[in-house]
């Protein structure tokens, strides 16, 4: 299979969807942002002056999942049907694990989308803590798992550590 978004003389297409079935489509993606000791104590005493982060950050990503074809030049807009966002403190680590699930009846997948949440919603924490620390690391952003369309259900069995099913 080549690639599906460069047309017949290389350029830049978004792709024809216009005869592809709608099925029900879902896809979950994770990801981290390590903070200093001082930050992950604040952000779970609720303690962050800018307010409740992960609230806040939550919603963040169900925005950003919503604007996902504002952003990426070639997706196309979807009507979400359910967008979930669930964060996982990791003391030991002092980490903060996001999982973004997002589901669609539509004729192209949603993995992207739930990618977008995940982004989002790290950026949120990054931004409302930034002032306590300015090392924090954003990192490890994948796609767990998707299910629907012509691929059917994908599971990524190398990052599966903390798949959550939270739909």
């Amino acid at each position: 299979m080549g690639l599906t978004h460069f047309d017949e003389n290389g350029r830049a297409v978004m792709v024809d969807v216009t005869e592809k079935d709608v099925t029900k489509r879902e896809a979950q993606a994770q990801g981290k942002i390590s903070v200093s000791r001082e930050v992950f104590t604040a952000i779970q005493a609720g303690t962050i002056g800018k307010g409740d982060v992960l609230s806040v950050a939550a919603t963040a990503g169900i925005m950003g999942a919503k604007k996902t074809a504002e952003l990426i030049p070639m997706c196309h807009i979807l009507p979400l049907t359910k967008c979930k966002i669930q964060f996982e403190m990791e003391q030991e680590e002092c980490a903060v694990y996001c999982t973004c699930t997002v589901k669609v009846d539509g004729k192209t997948g949603v993995e992207m989308e739930a990618l977008t949440g995940v982004s989002v919603a790290l950026l949120t924490i990054y931004d409302m803590c930034k002032a306590l620390d300015k090392t924090m690391e954003i990192g490890e952003i994948y796609l767990v798992r998707k299910s629907g369309g012509k691929s059917g259900e994908i599971l990524n069995k190398q990052k599966d550590r903390r798949q959550l099913d939270i739909l």
